[in-house]
């Protein structure tokens, strides 16, 4: 049986949330130096990495792939919290910006989206072929965690990671994008959306022959991620609308047929998902491990009795469950 921690809210942050935007504010910074690297891609794109350390080819030890959220990326909290956590067991960390979400825009017009695991797929082929003896562990937070949980759904019995972790992942996408288009959340939704919005307008100019009829004013009209994901993000990526994305992208339906030690993570009180993402336990394959706390918020799960030393409970769980896997 694998360790289970308990997470109990800090009593000063009750509620959704306050645990989603104390993680965001209160978070410490990772101080360490990180190592950029532009992996060039077969489409002629290219990923923006951020590796925590310089491994050598005969490097045999654990080496931790994190994805970021919807508009994330090195700078978000999360990541920053697991940089630091894997600093303190020595354990290399390699960050995946997804396209157009580093330092710089991505070569293509087109961007990347929730169901999108083939750059996943890529990056894990170039650093088995890279580490042959690392073994491969990953993280995924939000958006990140629908990309993983899918993934490795997909890769079933070919997957090369020894264990997986998805915090607060959107699963059922469509009534997702409704839940954060309601009251408080619309917060949330309108922050996320300027980013989309900035990248998508940048697109439009940059690229002449954009490859869906698009304008710019139609771009700024959009009041909604589900009405952004219907103009810009399906039709760019190959889907008719939304709806067709939202259902061939949720990851619920790819967690059957996960056979990777894997851990959902999720908080009942999470203010941008809907109940739904929520799985039953006949459709967790006997290796994935779902927990779900009454608080926490999105990607929040602030704890500890002094308001003036939050603790962070997902920098310990996580290394945790990676530990446990390792050892068995």
């Amino acid at each position: 049986m694998l360790t289970t921690v308990p997470f109990k809210a800090a009593w000063w942050l009750p509620g959704g949330h306050l645990q989603t935007l104390a993680a965001k504010y209160l978070h410490p910074r990772y101080h360490g130096a990180l190592i950029t690297e532009w992996l060039p891609l077969t489409d002629g794109d290219e990923l923006e990495l951020c590796w925590s350390q310089t491994l050598t080819a005969d490097y045999q030890g654990p080496l931790v792939v994190l994805l970021h959220g919807l508009a994330g990326s090195k700078h978000s909290h999360y990541v920053q919290g697991m940089f630091a956590a894997f600093a303190h067991l020595d354990w290399p960390v390699v960050l995946m910006h997804f396209r157009g979400c580093g330092s710089r825009p991505n070569q293509l017009p087109r961007a990347y989206h929730s169901g999108d695991t083939e750059d996943l797929r890529y990056l894990l082929t170039q650093i088995q072929q890279r580490h042959p003896g690392a073994r491969l562990l990953a993280a995924g937070f939000s958006l990140g965690g629908n990309v993983l949980m899918k993934y490795c759904g997909e890769q079933q019995q070919q997957n090369p990671l020894r264990a997986a972790v998805a915090v607060c992942a959107p699963l059922a996408l469509a009534s997702s994008a409704k839940r954060i288009n309601q009251g408080f959340s619309k917060l949330y939704q309108r922050y996320l959306l300027r980013q989309l919005k900035q990248s998508a307008l940048h697109k439009l100019q940059h690229f002449a022959d954009f490859p869906i009829p698009l304008t710019h004013q139609a771009v700024k009209r959009m009041r909604s991620i589900e009405a952004f994901d219907d103009g810009f993000t399906a039709p760019l990526h190959g889907f008719l609308n939304a709806a067709d994305y939202y259902q061939r992208a949720s990851g619920r339906q790819f967690l059957p047929a996960i056979q990777v030690p894997s851990l959902i993570i999720h908080a009942a009180n999470d203010p941008f998902l809907a109940a739904d993402v929520v799985p039953s336990q006949d459709e967790l394959s006997d290796l994935v491990l779902h927990e779900q706390w009454p608080s926490g918020g999105h990607v929040g799960f602030v704890a500890g009795r002094n308001p003036f030393k939050p603790l962070f409970w997902l920098n310990e769980r996580i290394p945790l469950f990676f530990q446990e896997v390792l050892q068995r």
